[in-house]
């Protein structure tokens, strides 16, 4: 960890229901003290932002949308949503470039710094994902595909702004890169930043995703540049996202 404030984000992905947010409560009574040295974020489909932030009641506990419009303005876009749009139903985080938006539905860098502008000027901290395939690994390419992504998917402006790395081939899965092979692409993360932002890319905080969960969150934690975790699947039940929180530096 480097001394930034940990920073633990749960992406629901398409998964819940409305009754799914009962977890919300349940994970502030596990949680406790630790929401007050730890920051996290909890990220339900967008039906769901407004009854989340309304179960979160005042609890240091803030809310996030899943992806949003690259078009800041009101427009003819049918179906898609805003950030202005999740600001006003209570989110101050907004996941973009996830793998999976860019594998299944073809997003490219360039669409996803769009997006990431677009939630900086709604007054959202949008967290930036980045993530070589298997075959960029084994091809040897990791670091520059990753740095490559850092530099074009990033928005204009570092304010608020984090990165997730989730290398694509430990997503959803039971496999996860060595502490060796996480600490060097978080280090290669981390000189893109500062190459594109100067001293203000020291503030930027990079999470680790890919198949985060109770047993491992305490090792990827404290490997040295990681500055938090963004969760798939282990933050839809609060005993195991609470357990995550809980192993952050600091949090006990």
């Amino acid at each position: 960890m480097s001394g930034l404030k940990p920073l633990i984000a749960g992406n629901w992905k398409m998964h819940g229901r409305r009754a799914n947010l009962e977890e919300i409560p349940a994970l502030i009574r596990e949680t406790g003290a630790a929401l007050s040295r730890v920051e996290v974020v909890v990220c339900p489909p967008a039906p769901y932002i407004e009854a989340a932030r309304a179960h979160i009641g005042g609890a240091a506990i803030a809310v996030g949308g899943q992806d949003c419009s690259p078009v800041s303005a009101d427009a003819a876009r049918t179906g898609e949503v805003s950030a202005g749009m999740l600001r006003d139903a209570g989110a101050s985080f907004v996941i973009v470039g996830h793998s999976e938006r860019r594998s299944l539905l073809g997003e490219t860098d360039d669409l996803v710094r769009q997006k990431a502008n677009a939630a900086n000027a709604a007054g959202l901290a949008p967290i930036v994902c980045v993530g070589e395939t298997q075959a960029q690994r084994a091809d040897g390419k990791a670091a520059e595909v990753v740095a490559a992504q850092v530099a074009a998917s990033t928005p204009d402006d570092p304010a608020g702004l984090v990165v997730a790395y989730e290398p694509v081939w430990a997503i959803g899965g039971d496999r996860t890169p060595t502490a060796e092979e996480i600490a060097e692409i978080h280090g290669v993360v981390r000189a893109e930043l500062s190459r594109r932002y100067g001293k203000a890319g020291e503030a930027v905080r990079i999470l680790y995703g890919g198949s985060v969960n109770a047993k491992n969150a305490k090792e990827i934690l404290a490997i040295d540049g990681v500055d938090g975790a963004l969760v798939g699947r282990a933050c839809l039940k609060a005993a195991d996202f609470s357990a995550i929180v809980l192993a952050a530096p600091g949090a006990r």
